[in-house]
């Protein structure tokens, strides 16, 4: 009879667990075309559209939690949120916990950008004294130096979005932001109004990554991740919102340096 209950009882544990939803984590600073957020729940997005059918693949609801960048990785080791999306190793050196990494999704360059046109690329070290729209919160290793000496200003917003709304105002001459953003912000704008990069200042492939817990079905999201880009599928739901992934600017003539830790997470 125990051996009978023992069965059922572990039957119905993994019946709970194929049934969970995977908790998937929102940054409340992500905008379109990343995720298009409407009364703190997500609606729509090339993230939102990414973790969506990753669920539905792999058999489960999704669930998403809103959260405060700076929230994100503690959720994610008291095991609140079981997949962080739009990540990179580099940006987490000290990460805890146990996870596992998919292969890279999407490759983001982050760009510095301005209103007026340039006939060639800018070394950023050769601006002085200029505020540079940022998102507050991100952090931008190849500009740092020049913040540290002061030589260029940080005027951060809230969001990616609120950048480029006060770039197009003239708040500032140069602003940071991903190549998505600016393709979707672009989008809205007669071709003389376009905001237009002038320099890579880094870029990073970027991925998902899983927490690592038995009641968790890790290898079957990886492998569907992992499908989902060699199926071409996860580049044809980037093209459903910016048809597709412009050049930047041309790399042997900007200042592309090392990885960025978090320019867009």
């Amino acid at each position: 009879m125990r051996l009978a209950l023992g069965a059922l009882l572990l039957i119905s544990l993994d019946s709970v667990a194929a049934n969970a939803p995977l908790r998937f984590a929102i940054t409340d600073s992500w905008t379109m075309p990343m995720v298009q957020l409407e009364r703190g729940k997500p609606t729509q997005g090339i993230l939102y559209d990414v973790m969506l059918s990753l669920a539905t693949q792999v058999g489960v609801p999704a669930e998403f939690h809103v959260l405060p960048r700076a929230r994100v990785q503690n959720a994610m080791e008291h095991g609140e949120i079981d997949v962080r999306c739009y990540a990179a190793q580099s940006w987490l050196p000290n990460q805890s916990g146990d996870y596992l990494w998919s292969i890279p999704l999407f490759t983001q360059p982050d760009l510095l950008i301005t209103r007026h046109v340039h006939p060639a690329a800018i070394d950023p070290a050769d601006l002085s004294h200029q505020s540079i729209g940022t998102v507050l919160g991100y952090s931008y290793p190849t500009l740092q130096p020049l913040f540290d000496t002061e030589r260029l200003h940080r005027d951060d917003a809230r969001n990616q979005q609120q950048v480029l709304e006060k770039l197009l105002a003239g708040r500032n001459r140069y602003a940071v932001s991903n190549q998505w953003t600016l393709d979707w912000f672009n989008q809205r704008l007669l071709p003389a109004q376009q905001l237009r990069s002038v320099a890579v200042l880094q870029e990073q492939d970027v991925g998902c990554y899983v927490r690592n817990d038995p009641q968790v079905p890790v290898q079957r999201i990886l492998r569907t991740l992992a499908q989902m880009k060699t199926s071409g599928e996860i580049d044809a739901i980037v093209r459903l919102y910016i048809g597709g992934e412009p050049a930047a600017a041309d790399k042997s003539e900007t200042t592309k340096n090392r990885p960025g830790q978090d320019p867009g997470s």
